[in-house]
């Protein structure tokens, strides 16, 4: 599956560090992967295990204290934070657990948002009927479902046609079904734009759908699964 596919994030020997009063916390300790183009791939392990830790770094949402991050041959761990901002603007797209939609704009209106300040972006339109919202695009969050509001959340990361997407407990507020619907949702990006997917969670019935399970246990890799067939999201529950 991966064999001939270009690397798009490496990380090696990946460390971040904590200071809480005197104490050191180790939020990841030595981390090296590998993350390939257009994969998915689901990074899986209970809560402190440091799935966001690595996440936000590879974002470029927040530094390592030691080791290499990547991106397409550049090295982002020595980006200045000048360079990680248009780095996250040209090329990132985060979905999070919480929707952080406007409430005060339409479903098109919040999704435009990004298209205004994108260098070659789809429309607002076209962005959320890549998610099935297109006979909802003009009601208010109000009038969605908790499903709707994270696929418009969905719509408005993909609208600028990022490389990466990058999901942070995207189903973690929303229950089985609901879930599923937002997990297609990534599925179709995922396929008919060909974006690099990585989806945080600790739900072990997610990783089916993935190309590739990264196991993280008290900031370490334990193990990487590889599925040799992916599992349709609508065909997932928990």
């Amino acid at each position: 599956m991966t064999e001939s596919r270009d690397i798009c994030f490496r990380t090696r020997d990946l460390t971040k560090v904590y200071q809480t009063g005197e104490t050191e916390v180790f939020a990841l300790r030595g981390v090296s992967i590998d993350i390939y183009d257009q994969e998915m791939m689901v990074l899986l392990g209970p809560s402190g295990s440091g799935k966001s830790t690595l996440l936000n770094i590879l974002g470029g949402l927040d530094h390592a204290s030691s080791g290499e991050v990547w991106f397409h041959g550049d090295v982002l761990t020595a980006s200045d934070d000048t360079t990680l901002t248009q780095f996250r603007r040209d090329h990132v797209g985060f979905i999070f657990q919480f929707y952080n939609l406007i409430p005060s704009l339409t479903a098109r209106e919040n999704v435009a948002l990004v298209t205004e300040i994108a260098r070659d972006p789809m429309s607002a339109e076209e962005a959320l009927a890549l998610v099935g919202l297109e006979d909802r695009m003009d009601h208010f969050p109000s009038q969605l479902s908790g499903g709707q509001q994270q696929r418009v959340a969905v719509a408005r990361a993909v609208a600028k046609r990022p490389g990466v997407l990058l999901c942070d407990e995207p189903t973690g507020a929303l229950d089985s079904s609901t879930g599923v619907q937002v997990l297609e949702a990534l599925e179709q990006v995922n396929k008919e734009l060909g974006t690099t997917t990585i989806v945080i969670t600790h739900n072990a019935g997610i990783s089916d759908m993935s190309d590739r399970v990264v196991y993280l246990a008290d900031g370490q890799v334990s193990h990487i699964e590889e599925h040799a067939t992916r599992k349709p999201a609508k065909e997932l529950s928990w």
